[in-house]
């Protein structure tokens, strides 16, 4: 039967042969040593050699989201089941499947950045006229823009303006970030808020749409950022010894009344 038909598994990310593990076609023992780890979790993604710029802004990314605090829900998912089922990879499947649209993905970010680029680049208008008229679309339809605000940082968000500077350093910022920025600077005088700052999300995403990452891709490289500490988190519950974690009464508020069962039964028609 012929390569590709609904039979066959069809894969250009790896092979193993029986002198050689192959990444992408190339053999990992010349990649070990010379690639980092950043630079071959780019060429696993997209499929090509990074150039060292946007193997250094793997790096950033990959650094960007490490803190994995217990205040999260995927942190206390993750210690919640360990405490039950106390296994590594128990722990790290609460914790990813955490990850989503309100919580740690920049997925629903890059996919408005994504379809708003194009959209602008099939307009053949200003990139300045265009963002006005798509902030006027959303405010009159009362969408959110994704990637705008913070609860505590005002006029700038210091960790974007660090993650932008990297990105023009290592040359992969470019027309997508620029266009982002475009609309940030309409919403701000759509809505009289100078104040709205882009927040670090936005700009990770804005950087990972230039660099070609798909939205679904997106997600998954903040899930891998996390990972160093919601490993320590997990062993740190492991070593502690408690079972069987639960939500304590004073973090509780009960709604339900006492009811009696007889005459519900005779009503339901029992």
């Amino acid at each position: 039967m012929a390569k590709g038909t609904s039979s066959h598994w069809v894969t250009g990310v790896s092979e193993i042969s029986a002198e050689e593990i192959y990444i992408r076609g190339y053999a990992m023992s010349d990649l070990v040593g010379l690639v980092p780890f950043p630079g071959i979790a780019y060429l696993l993604i997209r499929g090509d050699l990074p150039t060292p710029g946007q193997a250094r802004m793997m790096d950033v990314i990959l650094s960007s989201i490490l803190d994995y605090g217990l205040q999260k829900s995927g942190t206390v998912a993750a210690r919640a089941v360990v405490s039950v089922n106390p296994v590594m990879t128990a722990g790290l499947g609460a914790g990813v499947l955490a990850a989503g649209e309100h919580a740690l993905s920049p997925e629903d970010t890059g996919r408005f950045i994504s379809e708003t680029f194009a959209h602008w680049k099939a307009s053949g208008k200003t990139m300045d006229q265009a963002a006005d008229e798509l902030v006027g679309e959303l405010r009159a339809a009362k969408r959110r823009v994704p990637g705008f605000g913070h609860q505590v940082f005002r006029y700038v968000d210091p960790r974007s303006a660090k993650l932008k500077k990297l990105a023009q350093e290592q040359h992969v910022w470019g027309e997508a970030n620029e266009w982002y920025e475009a609309v940030h600077r309409a919403f701000q005088k759509a809505s009289d808020k100078p104040e709205l700052v882009l927040n670090d999300v936005g700009m990770l995403a804005s950087i990972m749409v230039q660099m070609g990452f798909t939205p679904s891709e997106m997600c998954g490289l903040a899930i891998t950022s996390t990972l160093p500490g919601l490993i320590a988190h997990i062993s740190e519950e492991l070593q502690s010894g408690v079972r069987n974690r639960m939500v304590p009464d004073s973090h509780t508020e009960y709604e339900t009344a006492r009811r009696e069962l007889g005459p519900a039964l005779r009503k339901a028609g029992w």
